[in-house]
């Protein structure tokens, strides 16, 4: 498929861009919860209520995605990324004046709409405007908003839900997005596709079906208070329409999603091992916070500020992730940091409650590290290989998979805990035995990552 589109800025401003937006986009999603009390508070609901509300948005998202590259497609990048912005901010503007929880939840569902177009349209214009030479770079711009905004929205949330008001929270929405709207009107190109291939209804519906059930199972899984008919039934409808989505997508003329770009291995790489990264990603800080109130009686405001340290691993290493990679090429790379990796998960599961606080510290830094050069690596190899006609395939397949291991990665922590609840009662165990089957589940990307080529990745490096 050929693309035409007038160049308008350089790659590294239309990645910026995107990033920017990117962190818009990922910091209303994680900001929410430490504002929930004062929510359900000021509609007159239970704080469980407004869960509902970070459902509506994940659903939506979830449910948008697949068809995110058709629409590039047919109706061009810089529309498509304009557009998104245009609904997440009025979505945004939507949410601060809600008067009720319902209002509250529409309006998050349409910001996951938004969001659904806005982060793999945004990616897809980067990679079309990007040469492979400047990949690794584009993909670090990429990468650091769903490292850094964790940082800042949990103590931004409960700070403008304490001393101003939680409908701030969105408003700060507004001028961001103007201001990206703005941009992007000038500096987006406008991509449109040479060939646009009719809309695959079928391979729609059951994609759909399958990643709207997986993630409502997976919701109803890792909640506080596990819904098992919810999960069991959302889970086996899941699969089922999955199964049938892959046969038709083999099949089909002109698949939604053309699954034969998993021919690829870097790509393959990305989609399996990328995925189970993303999820451990998530899934230390949700364990480490509850291990430490329940398991040795930590305070929750301690218990969160130990998991800052996470994230400032994620953040600090970012300035020598691309040298480092340059230097010892993407495959090393990526063997050394999910090596490294599991060995911090198995340590959190050797931590007693007269453990140094230093020494724990240093352990959860070391892993949010290691994470971090893995999951930029992961990221920068997986378009590396892909032909410019299957790019939108490719960037579809991959957006729709990390949307799931957003759901998966609290769910199957959450689910860890349980087994070991079976295992090793008592208020410790079960959290050991989740650190070990997540250091177990974390084998499967670094045998991908053993599986490459030495050379892989070292077209995109620098290296070649």
């Amino acid at each position: 498929m050929i693309y035409r589109w007038p160049v308008q800025g350089s790659s590294r401003a239309l990645a910026l861009l995107v990033a920017g937006a990117f962190f818009m986009e990922t910091l209303d999603f994680t900001i929410i919860a430490p504002a929930a009390p004062h929510i359900a508070a000021d509609l007159g609901v239970d704080p469980v209520s407004v869960t509902t509300a970070v459902t509506a948005y994940v659903l939506t998202l979830a449910v948008l995605l697949p068809v995110s590259g058709w629409l590039a497609d047919r109706f061009g990048g810089r529309r498509v990324f304009a557009t998104a912005l245009v609904v997440f901010t009025v979505a945004s503007a939507l949410c601060a004046i809600a008067p009720n929880l319902p209002v509250l939840v529409a309006a998050r569902a349409l910001q996951g709409a938004g969001g659904a177009l806005l982060v793999p349209v945004g990616r897809l214009v980067v990679l079309r405007a990007t040469a492979k030479t400047d990949l690794v770079r584009a993909i670090a711009y990429l990468t650091w908003p769903a490292l850094v905004a964790p940082v800042f929205a949990p103590a931004l949330g409960g700070f403008l839900a304490d001393h101003a008001s939680w409908r701030w929270i969105f408003l700060i929405n507004l001028p961001l997005g103007v201001i990206a709207l703005i941009v992007a009107l000038r500096i987006v190109p406008a991509t449109i596709a040479a060939e646009r291939a009719p809309l695959d209804r079928r391979g729609l519906v059951l994609t759909v079906l399958g990643v709207a059930g997986v993630v409502v199972g997976m919701e109803a899984l890792g909640s506080v208070d596990p819904r098992w008919a919810v999960a069991a039934a959302g889970l086996g409808i899941g699969a089922i329409a999955l199964v049938a989505a892959v046969r038709h997508l083999l099949r089909a003329e002109h698949p939604l999603v053309d699954l034969r770009v998993l021919r690829t291995p870097t790509l393959r790489l990305q989609a399996a091992g990328g995925s189970i990264y993303r999820g451990s990603i998530l899934a230390i800080p949700f364990l480490v916070p509850l291990f430490l109130q329940l398991g040795f009686g930590w305070t929750a405001t301690a218990a969160g500020l130990a998991v800052v340290a996470v994230f400032v691993g994620n953040v600090g290493i970012k300035p020598i992730t691309t040298p480092l990679m340059r230097r010892f090429g993407i495959r090393t790379v990526l063997l050394g940091s999910v090596g490294a990796g599991i060995v911090c998960v198995i340590a959190l599961a050797f931590v007693q409650r007269d453990t140094p606080v230093p020494v724990l510290l240093g352990v959860l830094l070391a892993g949010g590290i290691f994470r971090s050069v893995g999951f930029t690596a992961l990221n920068s190899i997986a378009f590396a290989d892909v032909p410019e006609g299957e790019m939108t395939h490719a960037n579809t397949l991959v957006s729709t998979l990390q949307e799931l291991a957003v759901g998966m990665g609290i769910a199957v922590a959450a689910l860890f805990v349980r087994i070991g609840e079976l295992v090793v009662p008592g208020a410790e165990g079960p959290f050991r035995v989740a650190f070990w089957l997540l250091a177990a589940l974390l084998l499967v990307p670094a045998y991908q990552s053993w599986r490459l080529a030495r050379t892989a990745g070292d077209h995109i490096t620098g290296r070649a």
